[in-house]
């Protein structure tokens, strides 16, 4: 899906995204062998700043690049600390080794894996760290990861996706894995950690149902398609909600390298 489409859905993507658990940004820092309390961190694919202002609250100096200028747009909204950049990824415009930190938050899989990384190496510092992540719901148990706790009611909305929505891609298909990003980071030379990291999402029916229109999934069937799908679902979760609210057990994919401090690596 182009940033066009993300363009058009930038009010639901900033109202109900989710943001990222501590424990991402503690494991990204542990890492780094610092804080993130003055880093400098370019994060790729920013959209609408959700990564960008956890790296902030925690003292990080951001730059947010982003195709997408209403995405941006929304993103300055909220804080004009950031430097923004409309820019594509694959292409960063930016020096070289400038940054202490390159991330990617729900984006890397929009990219060009061998460009995309070739490019974070070149913008990072001899020891930097690239470091990609992504939330997705916890169905449960899956190959990736034995510890899954998911729950009926979303494993039943995840289902119910999937046969809606032509350009469903999520865990309710038993083909679907997280992006290949540590391999991307393998293939460039870079020694890769892995983690996954729990947390759960306490969330209105009502968010969840704005959450939903700003996935590629349900944005690409059109207005009436897409309205006609959240309609049904609002119906649905409402039957799975405790006074009006939702606890959504989530899960949080995590790879990170450290470029080579020095040219001998």
């Amino acid at each position: 899906m182009s940033h066009e489409v993300f363009d058009r859905v930038a009010e639901y993507y900033d109202a109900a995204r989710p943001g990222y658990p501590d424990g991402v940004y503690d494991a990204v820092a542990a890492l780094c062998e610092m804080t993130l309390d003055g880093a400098v961190v370019v994060d790729v694919g920013a959209g609408t700043g959700i990564a960008t202002r956890g790296l902030l609250a925690r003292g990080a100096r951001v730059t947010a690049i982003d195709p997408g200028e209403r995405m941006l747009a929304r993103l300055v909204s909220h804080s004009a600390r950031p430097g923004v950049v409309v820019g594509d990824g694959n292409m960063l415009p930016l020096r070289s080794g400038t940054a202490d930190l390159v991330c990617y938050a729900q984006s890397w899989h929009w990219l060009r894996p061998v460009d995309s990384i070739r490019e974070a190496v070149r913008v990072l510092r001899p020891g930097g760290v690239v470091a990609a992540w992504w939330n997705t719901v916890d169905l449960g148990a899956t190959p990736d990861d034995a510890q899954g706790t998911g729950a009926d009611w979303l494993v039943a909305f995840e289902r119910r996706l999937a046969e809606s929505c032509p350009a469903y891609w999520g865990p309710a298909l038993p083909q679907w894995r997280v992006p290949q990003v540590a391999r991307a980071m393998g293939e460039a030379g870079l020694s890769v950690q892995e983690a996954w990291i729990h947390w759960v999402r306490r969330i209105s029916v009502d968010d969840m149902l704005l959450d939903l229109r700003s996935h590629a999934f349900v944005a690409s069937l059109g207005d009436e398609a897409a309205t006609a799908v959240v309609v049904r679902e609002r119906d649905e979760l409402r039957k799975a909600a405790l006074d009006g609210e939702l606890e959504v057990p989530m899960r949080v994919y995590l790879a990170m390298a450290r470029t080579p401090r020095d040219a001998d690596g």
